[in-house]
């Protein structure tokens, strides 16, 4: 039974099936589910059990957020900051996993409390790599205080 969810916040059709393809080879999706956010409102949705995501069990947060920067409407760095302003999910881990490489946004996202910044790997094999290795790390190793 898969018990732990990734939850993926990208507005880029491919790099979505690009990340579903990435997990699915490393087998990571056998122990999660992936959940995918395509804007930042959606994210907020999803955790807060609101709009279409008001059936949701909000007891169950995910394992780790993986967090693009550049959405439409509120940004990743917004998202960040009211992820980590309300305690119902200020301890989830979130990673920025972004092609941004201004070095405002990673000061920024690491103040804003984000656990890890990662530059998505536009190649599918280094991407594959990445995902694995954040599969493994985030959601196998890593023991959550939630």
């Amino acid at each position: 039974m898969k018990e732990k969810t990734i939850l993926l916040v990208e507005d880029n059709p491919d790099d979505i099936k690009l990340a579903q393809r990435a997990f699915s080879k490393s087998k990571i999706t056998e122990q999660i589910n992936l959940e995918v956010a395509r804007n930042g409102n959606d994210a907020l949705d999803f955790l807060f059990g609101n709009s279409t995501h008001v059936k949701r069990d909000t007891k169950a947060m995910p394992a780790v957020i993986l967090l693009d920067l550049n959405l439409p409407g509120i940004n990743g760095l917004e998202v960040l900051e009211r992820i980590r302003s309300d305690g119902r999910t200020r301890l989830i881990p979130v990673i920025i996993l972004t092609s941004s490489k201004e070095e405002q946004d990673i000061k920024k996202a690491y103040g804003l409390g984000a656990n890890s910044y990662i530059r998505k790997p536009v190649d599918f094999k280094k991407f594959s790599d990445v995902a694995q290795q954040l599969g493994l790390y985030w959601v196998g190793l890593n023991e959550p205080p939630i």
